[in-house]
């Protein structure tokens, strides 16, 4: 397990750098981001991703799942003398608004649909659209599954945590891998969850077509923006005749960002 999984400031830190220097320029075309501007973010773990709306002056609340990860967020906000709005709740059972004042013009969902097991995904795409003020953007960002990390094993212990493409091996000789390098069952209960729920650039795009969202832009990543954060490496997008490769293009799609906006 990489230091920055146990070391949540530094990761609440390296968010916010990402979040500054790569999404909010991707969103600028689409979104406006001034004081007005409500933005809610939905699995927000500590908020880092929030920090750099809330700089802009944007309304920014976060939904986590994670008791401990919203209390680390209230508690790295403040120290940054930043305001924001932080829950602790499921987000599907969350109430949607009942007049626009309540609803959002951007709703951020980085690294999470990949966590949303089948059938769920289609139920909480449709979820969101009941948050959204008219016009309003939604942002997803996650990994292909089939690329050398997609399966999150990062997370985990030992020689599997470190070995690319190892989550693409049979379901029971990838949980052997995992036990033999020393995963804890919590950790093998979560990898094997991101297992099933795995998606593609191909499957999300049929699902955002099938709950009546319009892609208003996608980008492929062959090395994620964040890696400039954690790796210090320069992110690259992918070349337009490799990212055109249906199927084939998930083997190197490190992070799929797209744009959708609700068909009214």
């Amino acid at each position: 397990m990489q230091e920055r999984h146990l070391n949540r400031e530094q990761y609440f830190r390296e968010l916010a750098g990402t979040a500054r220097e790569f999404y909010v320029d991707y969103l600028r075309p689409h979104a406006t981001l001034t004081a007005e501007t409500r933005v809610l973010e939905i699995g927000c773990g500590e908020g880092g991703n929030l920090l750099a709306f809330a700089e802009l002056g944007c309304q920014v609340t976060g939904i986590d799942i994670d008791k401990g990860r919203i209390s680390q967020a209230q508690q790295f906000f403040s120290s940054a003398q930043r305001q924001g709005t932080f829950l602790c709740q499921d987000f599907m059972q969350v109430p949607p608004p009942t007049t626009d004042d309540e609803r959002f013009d951007l709703v951020l969902c980085h690294d999470v649909i990949e966590h949303i097991e089948p059938p769920h995904k289609q139920t909480f795409l449709s979820h969101i659209r009941l948050f959204l003020r008219p016009g309003a953007i939604v942002f997803f960002g996650f990994p292909a599954w089939q690329n050398p990390f997609g399966g999150h094993q990062q997370i985990s212990n030992g020689l599997a945590s470190k070995l690319p493409f190892v989550h693409l091996l049979p379901q029971s000789l990838y949980r052997a891998m995992l036990r033999w390098s020393g995963a804890t069952p919590s950790h093998i209960s979560e990898l094997m969850s991101i297992r099933r729920a795995r998606i593609t650039v191909e499957d999300f795009e049929r699902l955002a077509k099938e709950t009546g969202y319009e892609v208003l832009d996608r980008k492929l990543w062959f090395i994620n923006p964040h890696y400039k954060q954690k790796f210090n490496l320069k992110p690259r997008l992918q070349w337009a005749v490799f990212s055109s490769l249906p199927y084939i293009r998930n083997f190197y799609t490190t992070s799929a960002f797209f744009l959708l906006k609700a068909k009214h």
